[in-house]
């Protein structure tokens, strides 16, 4: 339960924002130039950081100020302790989190380049389970007014949807869950998952994986994947991001880079939660695509998230 936090019934429910995906153990070297193969190389500077997409966009959400929640699956150990007290110092709720007792903590090994502000992630996922759809069956919905999940077990994730899908059918407009999927790897069996969620996130590695060549181009050709009446959103680094509404027009965002590159480590799920953020308080997808490139261009110019508002 996140600090401060009383037993019982939240008060603030059906205003929090659930994240469903994967929280790991990042280790940063900040290097100065990014070093050769088979060479050895001081870093300028290295930390423990909780990553992860959905852990990421939980920290970002709640330096917005929006009560969130996080639910993945930790194993017990010195990982699962450093990533327990940076969710309870953020004043993340960690009520959902599926303790495995089997696994280990995933850990990503991640170099920084300070001449460059690039990121080279090596990720060792490991044997962890995924949360289940019977796990999403002990939330409570009506605490929840968003829901976004990071694809990864794809037919899991599916199920979870549909309880969400099934929820929102019982209740009036005003008390629906808006939900919302980033499919960022381009893996054959979380494509499926655009076809779900009120906002659909895709990356620019998976529309290159596509053949498209820009944000615009991705969204034309691959919004006959989502559902009827659902928002296309493609982020493209330096060119800033795209999406494409319910009414079929193109909107855009140009980037807003710092003065100087400094980390970005994390930005894309910045972005994602600025967005998340402001289309939950009814900002217009306009208002929420440029917000979304302003906190992304922010986080870029700082290490970590700490600085971004």
């Amino acid at each position: 339960m996140a600090a401060g936090a009383t037993p019982g019934r939240d008060p603030g429910a059906g205003q929090r924002i659930l994240c469903v995906g994967l929280v790991c153990l990042d280790i940063i070297s900040t290097v100065e130039t990014f070093p050769r193969e088979d060479s050895d190389t001081r870093c300028v500077s290295q930390r423990w950081q909780r990553g992860g997409n959905a852990s990421n966009s939980c920290t970002v959400l709640a330096l917005l100020g929006a009560p969130c929640a996080f639910m993945g699956s930790l194993a017990p150990g010195h990982a699962a302790d450093f990533i327990v007290a940076d969710f309870q110092r953020r004043g993340v709720d960690m009520t959902h989190v599926a303790w495995q007792p089997r696994g280990d903590v995933p850990c990503a090994c991640c170099i920084v380049s300070a001449d460059t502000g690039s990121r080279t992630i090596v990720l060792h996922d490991t044997n962890l389970p995924d949360v289940t759809a019977q796990d999403f069956e002990r939330v409570d919905l009506s605490q929840y007014k968003w829901i976004h999940w990071e694809a990864r077990n794809a037919a899991e994730q599916a199920a979870m949807m549909q309880r969400v899908e099934r929820h929102n059918r019982s209740r009036p407009a005003g008390q629906r869950i808006r939900t919302s999927v980033e499919v960022e790897k381009p893996r054959e069996e979380l494509l499926p998952l655009m076809g779900r969620g009120d906002v659909v996130f895709i990356s620019k590695d998976l529309a290159q994986h596509f053949g498209y060549r820009s944000a615009p181009e991705a969204l034309r050709g691959l919004q006959g994947r989502v559902q009827p009446g659902a928002t296309l959103i493609c982020a493209w680094a330096e060119e800033g991001a795209d999406a494409v509404g319910p009414n079929g027009e193109l909107v855009h965002s140009d980037a807003f880079p710092p003065e100087t590159l400094v980390d970005t480590l994390g930005a894309g799920d910045t972005f994602n939660a600025a967005v998340i953020l402001a289309l939950s308080e009814g900002k217009s997808l306009q208002d929420a695509l440029t917000f979304g490139c302003q906190i992304a261009g922010r986080k870029c110019g700082v290490q970590g998230f700490d600085g971004i508002v």
